[in-house]
């Protein structure tokens, strides 16, 4: 999977998920206050992002991860660790 594939996917699960317009997910939007995070909230989105792309995460990772451009960084990052694996 290219990291194009990996950001329209984890776009179309957190427009699922968290019920938000597409057009709010950018890279730059803030992803606690677009997808109205709460701590459930985070948790769920965790256990969506290890179940989609067979990833851990890390919750000290994942402390850093501001805005989407953040989290696709993030999960790019993750993923080819574990294909070069």
């Amino acid at each position: 999977m290219n990291s194009e594939e990996i950001i329209s996917k984890i776009n179309e699960f957190l427009s699922e998920e968290f019920e938000v317009d597409a057009s709010a997910i950018t890279p730059d939007a803030p992803l606690k206050e677009t997808l109205e995070l709460d701590s459930l909230d985070y948790v769920d989105l965790v256990v969506i992002i290890e179940g989609n792309f067979g990833i851990k995460v890390k919750q000290e990772d994942f402390t850093g991860i501001r805005t989407f451009q953040n989290l696709y960084d993030y999960v790019i990052g993750k993923t080819q660790q574990t294909v070069s694996n």
